[in-house]
């Protein structure tokens, strides 16, 4: 697909971290960009700053989704490009040290916010993109591109509702990916090691350094424009489909 004028995006979480640097990459090189995000406050500036649009939006309630994606589309017109970059981190362990069993209903809000929101988003603009045209003469019509993690394939202690949640993004890629191949939609995953988002932002320098030195090479902390890249790349590549793409610096994390 040519990132071009006349292209339409939706990103999650396009008011921060990831989805920014997404969101900002993808407006740079043309595309028209509606953000989608719970921030009613940064979230319209992003979007105003790339001469896009904003909505708000709950992934994990899909009446939510349906009519944020409604809002962009009478804006913008069929997104052909969507990129899940909406997410929460939440460390619990299985049995704490107090000996309490992990409250169930944060291992199911990560869940819903990181598995169902994906899922919720994903299939929805999947069909909105199958009504298109194809653009190629492969019969391309669009792309969704999903964040898991690495913490899908080596979590950390504490981190089981999120590994759960990354995982299933990851699982569900190549099934998505055969389920819209007579569409003319390719499907991929993206699993982000360390990055410099929002989350890791507020720590120490020094902290944030040790993170960084962890990774095999680079030694540092991922730039979010390093993940951005790497879905411009996925668009424009039509033979990258049903698959997980670790962009990590060859790190695997430790247990703890």
């Amino acid at each position: 697909m040519d990132l071009a004028e006349g292209i339409i995006a939706v990103v999650t979480g396009g008011a921060s971290g990831l989805g920014e640097a997404v969101a900002r990459t993808l407006a740079r090189e043309g595309v028209t960009v509606g953000i989608l995000d719970r921030d009613e406050t940064r979230g319209p500036e992003v979007a105003a700053e790339i001469g896009g649009s904003f909505a708000a939006v709950d992934v994990a309630d899909s009446a939510s989704v349906a009519g944020a994606l409604d809002a962009l589309r009478q804006i913008h017109g069929q997104e052909r490009i969507a990129v899940n970059c909406a997410g929460i981190a939440r460390a619990a362990k299985t049995v704490d040290r107090d000996g309490h069993a992990h409250d169930p209903e944060v291992f199911a809000a990560t869940l819903n916010v990181n598995l169902l929101g994906t899922f919720n988003v994903a299939s929805q603009v999947a069909a909105g993109m199958a009504t298109l045209d194809p653009m190629t003469s492969d019969g391309e019509r669009g792309v969704i591109v999903n964040t898991a993690s690495v913490a899908a394939f080596d979590g950390q202690i504490g981190q089981i509702a999120y590994a759960a949640s990354k995982g299933g993004v990851a699982a569900l890629t190549l099934p998505m990916a055969r389920d819209l191949a007579r569409s003319g939609i390719r499907v991929m995953g993206i699993a982000p090691g360390l990055f410099l988002t929002p989350m890791l932002e507020g720590l120490p320098e020094e902290a944030k350094e040790s993170l960084g030195a962890q990774v095999p090479f680079p030694p540092r902390l991922g730039d979010p424009g390093e993940f951005a890249a790497l879905v411009a790349s996925i668009c424009r590549n039509p033979l990258l489909n049903g698959e997980v793409i670790r962009l990590d610096g060859a790190i695997r994390r430790a247990p703890r």
